[in-house]
């Protein structure tokens, strides 16, 4: 299946874009904001992901003769076309780096351009960063359940069809080791790791014979998944019978999966035989709709669990089905907009603003800073939508996260490896303080406005809530 970037748009940006170029506001400067309102999986954090396949997606986004032919026959008018054919995004983008930590309502890119050109990519962003920082958030927290076990992506079946590549992607950013998509382990790099499925098992008239001869193919890389019929009674000693052969041949079986039943329990009867028969190197690992908590519930109760194979509830972003993250307008023709919104949570902030992260002296975060992009520093931060809560900011270590990351449509320096952005993102969420990493009531992390842009923006909301008064 062929992807065409240019027409990843829903069809309100392509008649606004067709509106603006008509009436003659196709060029005005404009900046736009990508932000997120709340938190997935009632967590204390976002790791950001997808930037990397956003700015290459953007460079390839081009209306292709055949795209053109189509928008003629959906009705778009001649002249309108004529100008998409030579079309390319020139505009620049700031962003967080990818892999940083992130919270509700800091501008995490900021996008500047045409006032086209900027609304022509809104949904092909929104789709890209939205799902993988909800899904490399998702694999964060199985990282943080799991400790220093290995953790592999297994959700290419159960993903989202073809969302399944960048999901992979956005699970080794968040934690993941390796990954089952051979697809996404082509394309980006990643290890692929695979062992059998049950039917291969069952294509054999006995599981002995099956372990033999899987073995006898693949003597250095050799995973026996032993729960097709008896996990304790036939899988595991069939697996030590194999496992002394291999060693006969000077062959080591590397592990055993078990996909079933009560895999605590299986585990730590799994890791007695195997000890008893002298194969302490045989590593324990598990799949079977795991997720952070279930991780973390087993190693609670003590299982001896060396690898997890995480599929469905990660690659899906269970239970969250979607990241809120919005595209908004905050500056045009020379101007900050905003949106005013009876929902207060909903009003947007105007201006072209950047982001800035405090620290104490030893470097633990304290909290995160929106000003005015042109702002040389603020003392004080206030609450965003609460009046009388602010944070002095004085004497904090202040560092900046926006970085340039496109210029006239083109990515700014080297794109880093998908490696490269998980280390980072590992180092960043490592420097997050506990308390915002906890399942359950994690700390919220302050986000606060300088004294600048609040007063920008009550200014612009003054006459509307005024008429709203006289309205009353």
């Amino acid at each position: 299946m062929e992807l065409h970037p240019a027409l990843f748009v829903d069809k309100y940006e392509l008649t606004m874009a067709q509106t603006y170029f008509f009436s003659g506001r196709a060029e005005l400067p404009a900046c736009f904001d990508y932000f997120f309102r709340t938190l997935p999986y009632e967590g204390g954090f976002l790791v950001f992901a997808g930037l990397g396949d956003l700015l290459e997606l953007i460079e390839e986004f081009r209306f292709s003769q055949e795209d053109l032919a189509f928008l003629e026959r959906d009705g778009f008018r001649s002249e309108f076309l004529s100008f998409l054919e030579g079309f390319s995004f020139r505009g620049s983008i700031y962003s967080f780096r990818e892999g940083e930590i992130a919270f509700p309502h800091e501008p995490i890119l900021r996008v500047e351009g045409s006032l086209l050109e900027t609304q022509l990519i809104e949904t092909l962003l929104l789709a890209v960063l939205n799902f993988q920082s909800l899904i490399a958030t998702k694999a964060a927290r199985v990282r943080l359940a799991a400790g220093e076990r290995v953790v592999s992506d297994f959700g290419l079946r159960r993903a989202h069809g073809w969302g399944g590549i960048m999901a992979s992607r956005a699970a080794v950013i968040g934690g993941c080791d390796s990954t089952s998509n051979m697809e996404a382990a082509r394309r980006y790099g990643i290890p692929a790791v695979g062992t059998m499925a049950h039917s291969f098992v069952q294509s054999y008239d006995n599981e002995l014979e099956a372990f033999r001869e899987y073995a006898r193919h693949n003597p250095d890389s050799c995973i026996l998944l032993v729960d097709t019929y008896d996990t304790l009674g036939s899988g595991i000693p069939h697996a030590i019978t194999v496992a002394k052969e291999l060693e006969a041949a000077g062959h080591r079986l590397r592990g055993i999966r078990i996909d079933s039943g009560d895999l605590a329990y299986l585990s730590r009867k799994a890791r007695r035989m195997l000890d008893e028969a002298g194969l302490t190197h045989v590593k324990i690992a598990v799949s079977n709709q795991l997720d952070e908590r279930v991780v973390k519930s087993l190693l609670e109760q003590g299982a001896p669990i060396d690898i997890f194979g995480v599929g469905t509830r990660m690659v899906t972003g269970q239970p969250d089905a979607a990241l809120d993250g919005v595209y908004k307008l905050s500056m045009c023709a020379g101007r900050p907009r905003m949106k005013i919104s009876n929902t207060i949570v909903k009003t947007t902030l105007p201006g072209r603003k950047r982001a800035v992260r405090y620290a104490n002296g030893d470097g633990g975060w304290v909290a995160d800073g929106i000003l005015l992009a042109d702002e040389e520093g603020t003392h004080t931060i206030h609450h965003p939508y609460e009046p009388g809560k602010k944070l002095c900011v004085r004497d904090f270590e202040t560092e900046e996260l926006h970085h340039l990351v496109m210029e006239e449509g083109r990515r700014v320096g080297p794109a880093p490896t998908v490696q490269e952005i998980a280390r980072y993102a590992r180092e960043r969420l490592a420097a997050l303080p506990p308390e915002y990493k906890r399942f359950e009531y994690p700390h919220i992390y302050k986000v606060g406005v300088s004294r600048a842009l609040r007063h920008l923006r009550d200014e612009i909301m003054a006459p509307y809530i005024s008429r709203e008064e006289e309205d009353v």
